[in-house]
Order: structure tokens, then sequence, then C-alpha cells
């Protein structure tokens, strides 16, 4: 717990054997009550080593997307009685100990939302990211502030803290099944007045580290692009997007895909 709050982490994975263990691993256990993951019908052993690493474990009987995991990780862990949920990828990716400083900025009421950057820092590059992300990764995140207003570092990282109000609020039910949910949650964050505090963060490119490749990052691209101009197009007058509906059907609810819990 963090300031009398319960702290608890969510990882959506997809063929994540290799790496599960060393990323939970890492988790700082002091302050996290509880680790859950949901697993997107991987044909891998994701689950069986999840479960002899004791985490209460979620399977989707059907592969429906990365930002369908998600949904699926901020439903359970608000079930499980989360003040705080924080989202590590599994495949270490992301460096676990920052959880205690992420979730912090939640903790203390700062902050509605915290994202571990990895253009703060500028650790990027020497973490392995590919030059092509690293520069797609900045042009879109000037883009995105001068569409938002907003001076975040970056809008792409996976690496994720809520507070249980945020996750309550926005519509994220109206969100995409794919890659673009990530970013769509933060431009919802923004258009919902959330505060957003940053962290810097180191990323570890490697082997067995999950990446989408040139043709999805070419398409998560355009998908940043229509959210941000949805987003001016809001503020404007001129649209009424769901992803900014504040309609309760949008919100986190009973999920309509099907999950099956492992003990």
């Amino acid at each position: 717990m963090l300031h009398g709050q319960r702290v608890v982490v969510v990882m959506p994975a997809f063929r994540a054997e290799k790496t599960l263990e060393v990323c939970v691993r890492a988790i700082p256990r002091d302050v996290v009550d509880a680790v859950l993951l949901v697993d997107d019908a991987s044909d891998d052993a994701t689950i069986a080593v999840a479960e002899r690493l004791g985490l209460p474990t979620f399977r989707h009987s059907i592969n429906a997307g990365y930002g369908a995991n998600q949904k699926t990780c901020y439903r359970e862990a608000l079930r499980a009685g989360a003040d705080i949920v924080v989202m590590v990828h599994p495949d270490y990716q992301y460096e676990p100990r920052l959880i205690t400083a992420l979730a912090s900025l939640v903790a203390a009421g700062v902050y509605d939302v915290a994202i571990g950057s990895r253009m703060l820092g500028r650790t990027a590059l020497a973490g392995g990211m590919p030059r092509y992300k690293y520069h797609a990764n900045r042009a879109l995140t000037a883009f995105q502030n001068l569409m938002t207003g907003a001076r975040l570092s970056e809008y792409h990282t996976g690496f994720r803290a809520f507070s249980r109000r945020a996750l309550e609020t926005l519509p994220l039910g109206a969100n995409s099944s794919d890659f673009v949910f990530d970013n769509q949650v933060l431009v919802q964050a923004l258009a919902f007045g959330m505060r957003i505090g940053e962290v810097s963060c180191p990323t570890h490119y490697f082997e067995d580290a999950s990446q989408i490749s040139f043709r999805r990052s070419i398409v998560y691209g355009f998908g940043v692009m229509r959210t941000s101009l949805a987003y001016r197009l809001w503020r404007w007058g001129l649209v009424s997007p769901r992803i900014f509906s504040t309609e309760s059907e949008f919100k986190l609810v009973d999920p309509t895909l099907a999950t099956t819990a492992h003990a």
C-alpha cells in the first residue's frame, strides 16, 4: 500500500513465457498489494508460468487485441479493490522497479495518471529503441502536444499508473481494441481535465521483448493522428467522438469478452 491506498499491478500478456518471471521478480512487493495477469489467448506457456508464479490469471478465449486486453486488466483490478492501478508489460521492456515512483505520484493525490517516459533522460536510444521508432515517437508527440495544448514528453509509453477515479471516469469502453488504445487513454485524460505526471523510465529492447511490426507501427501512427485531430475538432465543438463521451455505456462494465479465471 501507499498512503493507505491499495496498489494493484496489471500485466496485459501475449506470448510472454520467456520474460514473465524476470519481470514479476522485479516488482516491488513492499508497496504492491496484488499482481494480476490477463493473457490474450497466447499459444505458448504464458499461463503455465503465471500459475507457477502464483499470479491470479485471466485468459481471453480468443485473441482480442492489446486494447481489449487492457480493458479486462482494468476491470479485474477494480473488482479486486484497487485504489491505484499500475500497468506493466510482462516483456520487461519497462523497469518494474519504478512502480513505486510511478504509483507515488498518484497516491500523493498530485496526479490522476502517471506515465513512465522513455523520452525523459534521453535513455531510449541507449536502451536499444530503433531509430525510426524514436524519431516517429518524437514527431507524433510534438504533433499531439500541438493539437492538445499539453506538454507531455511522450504519449506512447506502455508503463502507466491510474487512480481508481480515473479508470471509473474515462470512457475506456469506447476505445480501440488495438494498440492505439494507449494513445486514446492519454488524450481522454486530457479531455476530462485529469492531471498527468511523468517519471523518467529506461527502456530495454531485446530479442524477446514484444515489438509491433513496421506495418503495424504505420497503422498506429495514423490512429494517433486521427485521435489528435478528433480531440481538436471536439474542442472546437465540430464533432462528438464517442471516445470523449460521458455516457455510462462506455465506462468499464462487465466484460462482454469471455475470460477464464485461473487460481
